[in-house]
């Protein structure tokens, strides 16, 4: 901006190099994905228990003792504890696994992941009955009681018991930011995370271990919605 004296005594603005912004409004599409799981798809959600011990702490500010018998624990009960319901009765999982897992994968096709979670969401089919704030897609299968050794921070071993699906199915519904992915770069990215990165316990994308070979899938058939 330059500003100049008229013939008038008046003072004039010149602009110079003026930028003009043009913002599109949002355009996103919606499909349907039928996946079917290619390895078992194993379940375990926070514990509700150590949930209300850990905020009694909290809000009483009584540290616990390092040494404590533990209290006895029935296989049945911790089996369906894992397990995520919604209201509707039907059992599922968390419907920000797949969405965290196509972002995950854009590391693969060098992608920014920063955009993909701007343009990547997962409708849930319902809520969960305990969590509300939880979104869940449905799983269409019948769990059973998976017990597994897995072992702690410190390294010492103990049993767990989850819910595991050894076979099943979902639909999952995505909806994208067409100025950003089309139909076909949504696909092949839920793809790639049915096949590279996987969901829920023991996916080959593990945080904190290569993984167990669990949660992979394969596309079946899509339609736009």
């Amino acid at each position: 901006m330059k500003a100049k004296r008229s013939g008038c005594g008046e003072i004039e603005t010149e602009v110079k190099n003026q930028k003009t912004v043009q913002i599109r409004p949002p355009n996103f599409n919606m499909a349907e994905f039928e996946i079917t799981g290619t390895a078992p798809l194993v379940i375990h959600r926070f514990s509700e228990k150590l949930k209300v011990v850990m905020t009694d702490k909290m809000e009483t500010g009584k540290a616990s003792g390092n040494k404590k018998n533990r209290e006895p624990k029935s296989t049945d009960a911790t089996y369906e504890a894992s397990k995520y319901r919604s209201v509707n009765g039907w059992e599922g999982f968390h419907a920000g696994a797949i969405r965290n897992a196509m972002i995950s994968a854009c590391r693969l096709v060098d992608f920014k992941m920063t955009l993909a979670k701007m343009s990547i969401f997962v409708i849930a089919d319902g809520k969960d009955e305990c969590e509300p704030q939880i979104p869940l897609v449905r799983i269409y299968g019948k769990s059973i009681k998976q017990t597994d050794i897995g072992r702690t921070s410190t390294k010492q071993p103990y049993v767990t018991v989850r819910a595991a699906y050894h076979e099943w199915k979902a639909k999952i519904k995505i909806r994208w930011d067409a100025d950003q992915f089309t139909l076909n770069d949504v696909t092949n990215l839920l793809s790639r995370v049915g096949m590279q990165v996987g969901i829920c316990e023991g996916r080959p994308d593990s945080k904190n271990s290569a993984g167990m070979g669990w949660g992979t899938f394969e596309i079946e058939r899509s339609k736009a919605v």
